[in-house]
């Protein structure tokens, strides 16, 4: 028999454990940026699965074992409805769906069922506790609530939590209106809470005749899952669906499944951003470290290493690192989720009362996803080296000027290619906000394109920026110019984390500045009103228009709603998932109050069951004046409607107009939200404002700056989710910038020796990092402009049709001056660092 072989697998991978002991910089570099992708990977994997559950455990509704809901989904009109096997796609209604009162008795005959309990919740404002939910009295039976004190309440009482005692007169505020109601009983509940007599709240209600949940106590003994199936027959047809277990909450919080798909959406992007960041991050940081050991692998293959060889032991390296890295990543990306879930609570994104989840599921797409990047990213650092002859790659690792290979250019040119294309259909396809949605793979597509020509593109301005600086700097100048001549790859590589940076950041902020700026214009452009009178209750008794309308020096009110609706039919191959938005107005004062000019119709007519729609809407669907059509209101009734007018809407802000008592009939509320007043010419809008002040209480009056105020607010809300994600990319790529210099800087320990030697004080060393800080960073933030601007262009261009996006400069001050600190901090602290050691010392060290 012959010589057993040796596992030359299992040397090269014990060989990559010596090296990592060794490389102990290389190594925490490249350990902490993929700590940190699996912690961002982690955390929205976190972020997934909590959208995903939906887990909202009920609170009033916990007593009931069984709850009976509306259902929130919706499937879209199909194209067409005698094809079975045309795909339907479905969305999340955006208004609570209601159920008949006349389901409670049909349900409490159901076999198993020994009570159904409705439970109907209406915004009040209660004096000195702010607002809080009014409820009837049965509903208490389904936490249970006891009371601690008195009684039930009857007709003209209420119950309260503690706070208050039994015989208080109290006034409730309902719509604008102000109650009175003694206080009957008191119960125990750590959040305010107020129950009605229910004949009390049917009066007060918005939407008499409907519940908006049943609560079913089963008989001691019976079989749930039997209840449940025989409950799901009793409601066939009706629209209605049975909830168990924490789906429960669902019914208590009908907002919560549109928040679940907002997160799933959210994470889903942000996570797919995550993983290509990180990436691009750490296939930069293994790449910087193997060019770093360009001698050490030249040595290697020169005493008979194979290219396989060298693969392998570059992936074990990697790889070993990446499994302790992905570990600790693991566990911070569960408490960094849950501190980002709670931002987002914390802002009305998602109901406070979800349950973050997190478990082995995004645990495991962290650790692969993180063991997948490490295995591209250490293929395309080794993959240089290791194809190199032993000859060549001594050479190369004295100079390395050779970077440019087939599959990089190939690469770059897809890329490039992407963001062309992206580009153009922007400009050509896109209206409106919408056009945001090419952003996010528009700035990868560019970053990555530039990153795989950086090299070529650093040498191209190194050879701008070399004179001007040699003649500026001196003989710092004159060493950082020698240098950068022979390690343009090396500095590339440096290069690209600050582009990464810079673009992304400035590309991420300057399109959610445009964003807002353009929809603040849109809503000041559609506003006419001086005033508007809201509620603390949010809804508004519609009565109360015509007790403004006689107020002196009121011209004209209109009452406002606002929802969501679909088009039903004919088929609109414009809808989108998220339906279309609409205003409900007022036919009397519409004209004064509003800025929509009809082209067709008049708003005088917009009375009953009618609508205004969009010129282009109108020609889509193939409908004029007169015409009618069916629409699907925001808590999916259908309603038959006739177009009574059309109006040339701005291109991204398509409204459809409806009778403000229409669209509120159909909102959650069921009251209209606003009241838009225009004051008679040349009477002061604030001499106005404080006639409609006592009005009616609980209602506030504000003119029109401070409603615009108040738009632009909400709308920054939504900005601040994506600056929050944003920011942790950037911070992320900050993160790289930093140990792509302190790695580039620490290796060039015996360099700086050698310079000392040759009579280089240690100041001139300093200077000549500082100057090459400043050419790195001043590189990169061009090349990060470069980004931003193929990125926004297209977006300001469709939106606003300026080539710059709005927003102030400082901000783009803010990141070139953020990049720059960070490059000149890192680089001489680091070079300070290695200037320590004498000279003669620092020229045997190992680099």
């Amino acid at each position: 028999m012959g010589r057993p072989r040796p596992d030359r697998s299992a040397a090269m991978i014990r060989l990559a454990l010596r090296t990592l002991r060794r490389r102990k910089g290389s190594f925490v570099a490249t350990f902490v940026a993929m700590t940190f992708g699996a912690v961002i990977v982690m955390a929205c994997g976190g972020l997934m699965e909590t959208g995903i559950r939906s887990d909202v455990p009920p609170h009033r509704l916990a007593g009931a074992p069984l709850v009976v809901a509306g259902d929130q989904s919706h499937e879209l009109p199909r194209q067409n409805p005698d094809d079975p096997e045309e795909d339907v796609e479905s969305s999340t209604l955006v208004e609570r769906v209601r159920l008949d009162a006349g389901l409670v008795s049909t349900l409490a005959d159901v076999p198993g069922v020994e009570s159904a309990v409705p439970d109907v919740a209406v915004p009040v404002l209660l004096a000195g506790a702010g607002p809080v939910e009014a409820h009837g009295w049965a509903s208490a039976a389904l936490r249970p609530y006891a009371t601690t004190a008195g009684a039930a309440p009857g007709r003209g009482e209420v119950v309260l939590s503690d706070g208050h005692r039994v015989g208080d007169r109290v006034e409730v505020v309902v719509a604008g209106r102000a109650l009175t109601f003694t206080v009957s009983g008191l119960v125990d509940s750590p959040e305010p809470l107020l129950f009605l007599a229910d004949t009390d709240l049917e009066r007060i209600s918005a939407h008499p005749g409907k519940v908006d949940a049943i609560g079913l106590r089963t008989e001691p003994g019976a079989d749930l899952g039997q209840v449940r199936h025989e409950v799901g027959e009793a409601l066939r047809g009706t629209g209605a669906v049975v909830l168990t277990g924490d789906d429960r909450g669902l019914a208590e919080f009908a907002g919560a499944a549109r928040a679940s798909e907002d997160l799933i959406v959210l994470a889903g992007v942000f996570g797919g951003m995550a993983i290509s960041i990180a990436l691009f991050v750490v296939a930069t940081t293994l790449g910087l470290s193997i060019q770093q050991r360009q001698r050490e692998l030249a040595l290697l293959r020169a005493i008979g290493t194979t290219p396989r060889q060298l693969r392998r032991m570059v992936l074990g390296e990697a790889l070993v690192t990446s499994l302790f890295a992905t570990t600790l990543g693991s566990f911070l990306g569960v408490p960094f989720g849950q501190w980002l879930f709670d931002r987002l609570a914390g802002r009305g994104v998602v109901p406070e009362a979800m349950v973050f989840s997190s478990g082995w599921i995004p645990m495991v797409v962290a650790v692969g996803s993180a063991l997948l990047i490490t295995l591209v990213a250490g293929l395309v650092a080794g993959h240089r080296a290791a194809r190199s002859r032993p000859t060549e790659a001594l050479a190369d690792a004295a100079l390395q000027r050779r970077w440019l290979s087939p599959v990089r250019l190939i690469l770059a040119v897809l890329c490039f290619g992407g963001g062309i294309a992206l580009f153009i259909v922007t400009i050509a396809v896109m209206t409106g906000p919408i056009a945001a949605s090419t952003a996010g793979p528009s700035v990868l597509l560019w970053a990555v394109g530039l990153a795989l020509v950086g090299p070529g593109v650093t040498r191209v301005l190194l050879a701008v920026f070399r004179g001007p600086v040699r003649l500026v700097a001196g003989v710092p100048g004159y060493l950082a110019a020698l240098n950068t001549r022979t390690r343009t790859v090396r500095m590339a590589a440096v290069v690209v984390p600050v582009m990464l940076a810079t673009g992304t950041a400035t590309a991420n902020i300057y399109l959610q500045t445009t964003m807002v700026a353009v929809a603040n214009e849109a809503f000041a452009e559609s506003l006419r009103a001086d005033l508007v009178l809201t509620s603390s209750t949010g809804g508004l008794d519609p009565d109360l228009v015509d007790e403004v309308r006689r107020v002196p020096g009121v011209a004209a009110a209109s009452e406002f709603a606002g929802s969501t609706v679909f088009v039903g039919a004919p088929y609109d191959d414009s809808q989108t998932e998220d339906g279309w938005p609409v205003q409900g107005i007022s036919a009397e004062g519409a004209a004064l109050t509003s800025a929509v000019r009809l082209s067709e119709g008049s708003l005088e007519d917009l009375r009953g069951d009618t609508v205004v729609l969009p010129v282009e809407q109108a020609a889509t669907l193939g409908r004029g004046v007169g015409d009618g059509i069916t629409m699907r209101m925001g808590d999916g009734a259908e309603v038959d409607v006739r177009i009574v007018g059309l109006y040339p809407a701005r291109e991204g802000f398509e409204t459809l107009l409806m009778p403000a008592g229409l669209v509120a009939e159909h909102t959650t509320l069921g009251l209209p939200t606003q009241i838009l007043v225009r004051a008679e010419p040349g009477l002061s809008p604030a001499v106005l404002a404080e006639e409609l002040g006592g009005l009616a209480p609980g209602v506030a009056v504000a003119d029109r700056e401070a409603v615009t105020a108040g738009y632009a607010e909400q709308q920054e809300i939504g900005a601040w989710i994506n600056y929050l994600m944003a920011g942790m990319f950037v911070a992320y790529t900050a993160i790289s910038v930093v140990n792509s210099l302190v790695m580039a800087t620490a290796a060039r320990r015996r360099e700086f020796g050698l310079h000392r030697l040759s009579g280089a004080t240690r100041a001139q060393v300093m200077g000549m990092m500082t100057v090459e800080a400043l050419l790195t960073v001043a590189i990169g933030i061009v090349l990060g402009t470069l980004v931003t601007a193929a990125t926004l262009l297209p977006f300001t261009l469709v939106t606003d049709g300026s080539v710059l996006p709005s927003g102030p400069v400082w901000i783009y001050l803010a990141v070139a001056g953020s990049a720059t600190v960070l490059a000149l901090g890192a680089t001489l602290v680091t070079t300070w660092l290695a200037l320590r050691p004498r000279p003669a010392e620092a020229t045997v060290a190992p680099a």
